[in-house]
């Protein structure tokens, strides 16, 4: 958990795979980023896909998401956004 009084960070390496969830209202989330937001260049994965098991802190009907956020296939279904030669079978 990263709050306003642990002042924990969390590095995201360039293209990988990050979603969060805030538990207080009027949160804020600040990002240090690499290069420009390139919309077209942007993917995204189901926050719920049942497949990742994300134990989330918030009940799916409570989420409130983003519309795009709302829009992204599962992983399953986008497999060729990912190289997963390097994973074991």
């Amino acid at each position: 958990m990263l709050s306003e009084k642990n002042w924990r960070q969390l590095y995201v390496p360039a293209g990988f795979a990050h979603g969060y969830c805030t538990l207080a209202p009027e949160s804020e989330v600040i990002y240090k980023v690499s290069a420009y937001y390139d919309p077209k260049s942007e993917r995204g994965v189901a926050w719920d896909d049942p497949e990742l098991a994300i134990p989330w802190p918030v009940a799916a009907d409570a989420a409130i998401l983003a519309e795009r956020d709302r829009e992204w296939p599962r992983l399953q279904e986008v497999a060729e956004f990912f190289s997963f030669s390097d994973w074991p079978d």
